[in-house]
């Protein structure tokens, strides 16, 4: 799959990566829009490392479509491929698809598109 990579200049690059594999407690959510915020700026710049076991690359915020469940996800939860989701991650959004755990999935609301339901997660983060 496609990603952004920050260059040593701290330039982006759309480039390679792996794609990622999901475990049973996950779901692959196909992106359709990332979010930008500071802790992806901070990311960019070095300052803001991703948590161990997340991508390297940048992107905490993320809306999408569900296309694969591991089989913890469809067993515990209402998720459902083809639902439209957004979540906060580790990193790793600014790609064409994230692996995400089923419990950190919020619907995005009928009345947001994509590109709104990207902001939603950090700016709930920050509220509670």
């Amino acid at each position: 799959m496609k990603a952004i990579l920050v260059n040593d200049d701290r330039s982006l690059r759309w480039d390679n990566v792996p794609d990622p594999q999901i475990k049973s407690e996950e779901v692959l959510v196909e992106i359709h829009a990332a979010a930008l915020n500071r802790a992806d700026l901070m990311q960019r710049e070095g300052d803001y490392p991703p948590p161990p076991g997340c991508p390297d690359w940048m992107g905490l915020e993320i809306a999408g479509v569900i296309v694969e469940m591991g089989d913890e996800a469809k067993a515990k939860s209402n998720w459902k491929i083809g639902d439209k989701v957004c979540a906060l991650l580790g990193g790793g959004g600014y790609a064409e698809y994230a692996a995400v755990k089923y419990d950190m999935l919020m619907p995005v609301p009928k009345n947001c598109s994509m590109a709104e339901a990207a902001a939603i997660p950090e700016h709930l983060q920050q509220l509670i």
